[in-house]
């Protein structure tokens, strides 16, 4: 059975200071129904991995090479230096602001799973494409390039996570049907890619003005094993109230 995760991610928010107070008040309200962690500014991220005892740190983002003249970007090696295990990759905001393609995805997630750190890989649909009927063939075509050349059992091991672009900040969330259409598209995408047991074991997540009071719908729904939560998880009291929906 796939143990449900739950991970805030941060974005551009909190200093060193605040993200190390949040873990501190946040740690003692864990429990054992699913796995909870955040996504860390890369600041910010060193601090984290030393105060966090349960709670999963994450980076939001990497290089997929090891060095060279990419000003600004963070690579696999620092993140492996400082602990870190986890790392979300092709978020929608980096494909939109930041020329994120299906190919970088794909590299990030090659060498991160040689580190043995974890991607967190986001796909999702705008809002022209959701209207526009292409939700299906979205989905579909950047499972192929994100995940192009993996091991079954290295995608077993992943977590994926739907978000639809029209659902993130905007107040808008997908219904549960929705999501749940859509996050069962991805596992069976992964299944025509890898088979029944990558299928199976590979945890999906839903993403998208996820709050305390609709979080219980969607982790009813059969193909949802978590969240990938951005507002929310900025305080410690809407964060708490989710972590005490999912019990």
């Amino acid at each position: 059975m796939r143990k449900p995760i739950i991970v805030g991610n941060w974005k551009m928010n909190k200093t060193c200071a605040e993200a190390v107070s949040f873990i501190n008040e946040i740690e003692p309200k864990l429990h054992d129904g699913a796995d909870y962690g955040i996504a860390a500014p890369f600041t910010a991220l060193k601090d984290c991995v030393n105060t966090a005892k349960g709670l999963i740190v994450a980076a939001e983002n990497c290089h997929f090479e090891d060095n060279g003249a990419f000003t600004g970007e963070v690579s696999v090696p620092m993140l492996e230096e400082i602990g870190v295990k986890w790392c979300i990759i092709g978020h929608s905001e980096r494909r939109q602001m930041f020329n994120e393609t299906d190919e970088t995805v794909n590299k990030k997630a090659k060498r991160l799973i040689e580190a043995g750190i974890t991607p967190i890989l986001c796909i999702g649909e705008t809002e022209a494409q959701f209207d526009a009927g292409q939700t299906e063939e979205v989905i579909r075509a950047q499972l192929k390039g994100g995940l192009e050349g993996l091991c079954p059992k290295c995608v077993a091991k992943m977590v994926l996570a739907y978000e639809p672009i029209w659902a993130i900040g905007t107040g808008k969330s997908a219904t549960k049907e929705i999501a749940q259409n859509c996050c069962h598209i991805v596992r069976d995408q992964v299944r025509v890619m890898f088979g029944d047991e990558a299928a199976e074991g590979v945890r999906i997540q839903y993403g998208g003005s996820v709050k305390p009071n609709n979080i219980k719908e969607y982790m009813a729904m059969e193909d949802i094993d978590g969240a990938l939560i951005g507002g929310a998880s900025l305080k410690t009291d809407s964060f708490e109230e989710i972590i005490n929906a999912t019990k």
